[in-house]
């Protein structure tokens, strides 16, 4: 497993607040989700993304985007936003008026669907992902406020397939849709740290060599095993000095350092999000007792394994 796909599985849709927006001229969306992440692809028309802590972005068909962060922001017809918000998304709850009041039948074209004119010439899709996890973290801080991947009017398979589900009602219908946007988002972040403009962090840069690569897929996926820098060397089949080096250069920090960051962070999302006791969790990230692991989560963290679990879940 790469340490993309790694994060991926802590970034998902499951359940989220999304929707299809038909507009037509003068017209804004104001997004107060609040989310971490949120995806946008327009399957026809063009729109703004509007910020207000970055420049305004056009967006145009078949184009990609993604909005970090939870502050709040608009997708309008112009890069002045000025039109007032046709309504505001705010995951969990339903879209309201800019007042807060609730959608009339005007605005409710459909299912999932809303927006001012049932055939209008803008058409995009929107979904808010959750993002809460240290692991999730190394993701987020690499992304800009805003990312753009741009298919130069042609809209893939994975969008039209999409929009033609997200106005279905049948059983099951929002796992298919966690898992179509789940995708788009996932081809989307591929799509840009290929690309000449994104400014990848060193871990993806060096998924691409033969030596750093292996090491950081075998500590992905076995975090337990108690590695050390002639362990990983042997497994990449370099010398220690020259597996040291290497991976320092591309990844901008030692192999034992990104090994313990890693960890730790692994070991914040399982108590986040398991009953497993602090022994177990020690056990799984690769530390022989909790003892240790509370060293090192508490040099990292500022608190123990515990008061940590204690926290999160106020």
């Amino acid at each position: 497993m790469d340490a993309l796909a790694s994060l991926m599985y802590e970034v998902r849709s499951d359940g989220a607040v999304f929707g299809r927006n038909i507009v037509a001229a003068p017209w804004s969306v104001r997004f107060a989700a609040r989310t971490p992440l949120t995806l946008i692809t327009i399957v026809r028309g063009t729109s703004w993304v509007v910020t207000g802590d970055a420049e305004p972005v056009e967006l145009g068909r078949g184009d990609a985007a993604i909005v970090v962060g939870p502050e709040p922001f608009s997708l309008a017809d112009s890069p002045t936003g000025t039109s007032p918000p046709l309504y505001v998304a705010r995951c969990p709850e339903p879209c309201t008026t800019a007042d807060g009041a609730e959608l009339g039948d005007e605005l409710l074209l459909g299912v999932r669907t809303c927006g001012n004119a049932p055939d209008g010439p803008t058409v995009l899709l929107t979904g808010g992902y959750q993002a809460d996890g240290r692991l999730s973290r190394r993701l987020l801080d690499a992304l800009p406020r805003v990312l753009v991947v741009r298919h130069d009017g042609e809209p893939g398979p994975i969008l039209a397939l999409t929009d033609a589900e997200i106005g279905r009602d049948d059983p099951g219908q929002q796992a298919v849709l966690d898992r179509l946007l789940d995708l788009l988002l996932l081809s989307t972040l591929r799509e840009w740290f290929a690309r000449p403009e994104a400014d990848p962090p060193g871990w993806f840069r060096a998924l691409g060599d033969p030596v750093t690569g292996t090491a950081l897929r075998l500590i992905h996926d076995q975090p337990a095993r108690s590695w050390t820098v002639s362990a990983l060397a042997d497994e990449a089949g370099v010398s220690r000095a020259t597996f040291a080096r290497r991976f320092t250069d591309l990844v901008g920090e030692p192999p034992m350092a990104y090994l313990t960051s890693w960890r730790l962070a692994l070991a914040a999302d399982l108590l986040a999000r398991t009953e497993g006791t602090v022994e177990s969790i020690a056990r799984q990230v690769g530390y022989r007792s909790p003892f240790g692991l509370s060293v090192a989560f508490k040099r990292v963290y500022g608190t123990r394994p515990s008061d940590y679990r204690g926290a999160v879940a106020v």
